[in-house]
């Protein structure tokens, strides 16, 4: 098998020698930058010479940098009741609302919405969906806008009215409490 792999890793590469030989001014076939020209940025706004290992926890690394998922019902925000915001950890843009939290029994921070939605409109949210296979079915992982950062996935299995579930990782997240913050009774119950 490994053979093979060799093999086919080979012919690949002198494939792509062959291409670049003719068109010296393409690009390779297993190197395909989102930018050619140094003034055009990508879609994300993150300063690309941010020390990632430096600036999280090993966890939160793994969680968001990585598409790693924390153990369920460990992370820190599963059983928090607290009124506020819960931010991107990496780049700190708002992501989630305090009032959209819902107990769902998966083992994460469960949202119905994600904060700057309007209706099913998530243009002024924070967040970006991506299709998704790695949990074995077709899914859809959630990633923040701004930064990239993986965050979770979205599942159609939500309460009323959106049938949302955002099932996000609490290594993704950092809470900021609002002004008079108190949890609520109803909430904790």
């Amino acid at each position: 098998m490994s053979r093979f792999v060799v093999r086919l890793f080979l012919v690949a590469s002198q494939h792509a020698t062959a291409r670049s030989a003719v068109l010296p001014r393409r690009i390779p076939v297993f190197i395909r930058p989102v930018s050619t020209s140094p003034d055009l940025q990508s879609l994300t706004r993150y300063n690309k010479t941010t020390d990632w290992h430096k600036k999280l926890t090993p966890e939160q690394y793994v969680v968001t940098r990585e598409k790693g998922t924390e153990e369920p019902f460990s992370g820190i925000y599963l059983n928090h009741y607290e009124k506020g915001m819960y931010h991107c950890v990496c780049c700190d843009a708002p992501l989630f609302s305090s009032e959209a939290k819902y107990e769902s029994g998966t083992g994460w921070p469960a949202f119905k919405e994600a904060h700057g939605t309007w209706e099913r409109d998530e243009s002024h949210a924070s967040i970006i969906r991506r299709p998704d296979n790695s949990l074995g079915s077709a899914g859809t992982e959630v990633l923040c806008k701004n930064c990239d950062a993986h965050l979770g996935h979205v599942f159609d299995d939500g309460p009323d009215p959106t049938g949302q579930r955002f099932c996000i990782n609490s290594a993704a997240l950092t809470f900021k409490p609002r002004d008079n913050n108190k949890p609520d009774k109803d909430e904790q119950n």
